[in-house]
């Protein structure tokens, strides 16, 4: 059992409007799972929700624009900020500094988490089927 993990040794998803470095794959645990977003400037990710998981946003470089709920909220984000997604919440970070917005995410999946996706990987090929991304493009 792996009880630390390298944030400089990580595998990168490129997405086409984000990347994710992921540092803890959710196989490696048995109810959260961690990883590095980098938003270049001007990206956002698309406006989504995740039915089994609470995010956790810990913000360490750049400067953004949080998205959040129904009524599309927005919430500057900087440095030092925490951000919390509650489960089945509508939510987007965009980048809006001259530099990288980098945060660290920590998803915590509910009691009810679905099982269909044991690992990042298979997680991240139902997004590229969702999004009719070319997961070989995304996961290089």
């Amino acid at each position: 059992m792996k009880y630390v993990f390298d944030t400089s040794n990580t595998k990168r998803y490129k997405f086409p409007t984000h990347i994710n470095d992921l540092v803890m794959d959710r196989a490696e645990a048995t109810t959260s799972e961690v990883f590095i977003v980098v938003l270049e400037p001007g990206q956002a990710p698309p406006l989504h929700k995740h039915e089994d998981t609470e995010q956790i946003f810990y913000v360490f470089e750049g400067k953004g624009t949080l998205t959040i709920g129904k009524d599309k909220q927005e919430y500057p984000v900087k440095p030092g900020d925490l951000v919390r997604v509650p489960p089945s919440t509508f939510h987007t970070i965009k980048a809006e500094s001259e530099n990288p917005l980098r945060y660290l995410a920590v998803d915590c999946f509910t009691p009810d988490r679905l099982v269909d996706e044991p690992t990042w990987d298979d997680h991240v090929k139902a997004i590229c089927r969702e999004m009719d991304w070319d997961y070989n493009q995304v996961a290089k």
